[in-house]
């Protein structure tokens, strides 16, 4: 038996007691490669704790490379251990090595988004990724656009800019705005390095440790982690992805109202179209609802539109910043969906006081944007290769979210169940009760299938039985065999259960 103690009255999760203990068994040479570990829910018997702690962090070690399970024979050391830290001996008088280590802040959320991007091995379907298929990135006419503006003003892009961002870059968007029913002033946009940048900016431009902020549960990784970093207190506002229950999908706007009835809170960050993970659309009814609630309560709102115009299916419903009449909203978007992840190049919207504020913020973080992305991304909007790359996205996007919703409905057991998004680059799924996202990922790599437990999206209240399942990567045969794959292993389990099930029944109809 494994040398292993949990303390259920620490504020440390008890998966993530686990994992840190088994991974210290491995670096200290305790556990070797090819040793043999209990199965979950033998190790969950042992310890007296619920099997989806040992899953999760079995799931996390796996994850990492130190343990691998296999299908009939159980659970193995498979990695090398990770050397760690030792001070170098005092040979010349002057110390040491550096103990970087323990110079370390504490970690608080940095891990999240590793999780998401996991190493893909050769041959794998990979349902981790929620963003542009490269084999159709439009490269000639990128290039075109970015040997255009070097020709044109190279000297001036390759120097220092502004911090408001490229000029043209700006003009262009202010036109697409307003094609799109939303009139922004120019003292109204930043550009910024993408989402995560901005959401990392109003953090720093708004937030103070100990302050409070409402966001989506389960929502995007990313502003989990800078929250995390920011020593901020998040409030968990549940998503809804059953329409039956509520009427509606999308964040649970009676939460929120519940929690700014309990709470101080600085902002909401939400995604209401498309949300990741689980693709839901707020209504429009909710969106003006959730408008006057921030209004009356004085609460701003930051709106990630960043899927938006992913929109495969049905009426576009217009952003909190088009309904906004009470200048409560700054509005987050970025190209890195809708064209080129890698450029880095998005921005934001908002009253003008707040954008010079985040201005001022950025100006102490970067200086400025990358100004050959801002240049040639300018140049692609202008010669109207956006538009046209955007649209055939949308199509590629529409045919791989109707290949897995179709063979979902094919294999899938009548009790999971998941949602039917309109747009966007991923779905949701809740498997049925009783069933580990974590443990089931163990047994899918192993027949060459990835995809995302859902425990990585929550920042309170985790739900195991979840999972992201990212479409716009994968190509319509893939998608049918990595997910008649993860059916597969369900259906094996459920049935296994089921047969476990009737034994019991038999053997308490013996004894009476």
């Amino acid at each position: 038996m494994m040398p292993l103690h949990l303390q259920p009255e620490s504020h440390i999760p008890l998966y993530v007691q686990l994992r840190d203990q088994v991974r210290a068994l491995v670096h200290s040479g305790e556990l070797r490669s090819g040793d043999r570990i209990p199965a979950s829910r033998e190790l969950a018997g042992q310890l007296g704790v619920h099997r989806t702690t040992v899953a999760n962090a079995y799931a996390e070690l796996e994850s990492e490379g130190l343990i691998r399970g296999h299908v009939g024979r159980g659970t193995f050391i498979c990695g090398a251990p990770v050397k760690q830290f030792s001070p170098a001996p005092r040979s010349n008088g002057h110390g040491g090595a550096m103990p970087w280590e323990a110079l370390f802040a504490d970690e608080r959320g940095e891990e999240g988004l590793s999780r998401l991007m996991p190493e893909v091995p050769p041959g794998a379907i990979a349902f981790t990724a929620a963003r542009p298929s490269e084999e159709f990135f439009p490269l000639d006419e990128f290039r075109r656009c970015a040997n255009d503006a070097l020709r044109r003003e190279g000297r001036r892009i390759l120097q220092f800019g502004s911090t408001d961002g490229y000029e043209p870059l700006r003009r262009a968007l202010l036109d697409i705005f307003r094609s799109e029913g939303l009139s922004v002033r120019a003292e109204q946009l930043l550009i910024t390095d993408g989402c995560q940048q901005a959401i990392d900016l109003v953090c720093k431009a708004f937030l103070r440790p100990g302050d409070s902020v409402a966001l989506e549960n389960p929502g995007y990784p990313g502003a989990i982690a800078i929250l995390a970093s920011a020593r901020v207190r998040t409030l968990a506002v549940g998503v809804e992805t059953d329409p039956g229950r509520t009427g509606h999908v999308g964040l649970d706007v009676d939460a929120f109202e519940t929690v700014l009835l309990q709470n101080r809170v600085k902002f909401l960050l939400v995604t209401p179209d498309f949300h990741n993970p689980t693709g839901t659309v707020l209504p429009v009814a909710e969106r003006r609802r959730l408008l006057e609630l921030a209004a009356h309560y004085q609460v701003p709102v930051i709106e990630d539109g960043i899927y938006a115009r992913l929109r495969l299916r049905g009426n576009p419903i217009p952003s909190l910043k088009r309904l906004d009449t009470s200048g409560s909203v700054v509005h987050i978007d970025s190209f890195s969906k809708i064209a080129f992840p890698g450029l880095r190049v998005g921005w934001c919207i908002g009253p003008e006081s707040a954008i010079e504020r985040l201005r001022l913020v950025k100006q102490s973080t970067d200086l400025h944007t990358d100004q050959l992305s801002q240049a040639a991304m300018a140049e692609f909007i202008r010669r109207g290769y956006l538009t046209r790359h955007l649209a055939r996205m949308r199509k590629v996007c529409r045919a791989r979210l109707e290949a897995m919703e179709e063979a979902l409905e094919k294999h899938m057991p009548d009790s999971a169940t998941w949602t039917h998004p309109e747009g966007g680059m991923s779905l949701w799924v809740t498997l049925p009760p009783g069933f580990d996202a974590g443990e089931l990922l163990i047994h899918a790599r192993e027949r060459g299938v990835l995809f995302v437990p859902g425990r990585h999206f929550y920042s309170q209240h985790h739900q195991p039985n979840t999972l992201r399942l990212g479409f716009s990567g994968v190509d319509e045969k893939n998608i049918a065999r990595g997910v008649q794959t993860l059916c597969d292993l369900l259906n094996s389990e459920l049935r296994k259960r089921q047969r476990g099930a009737r034994d019991e029944f038999r053997a308490r109809g013996a004894l009476i």
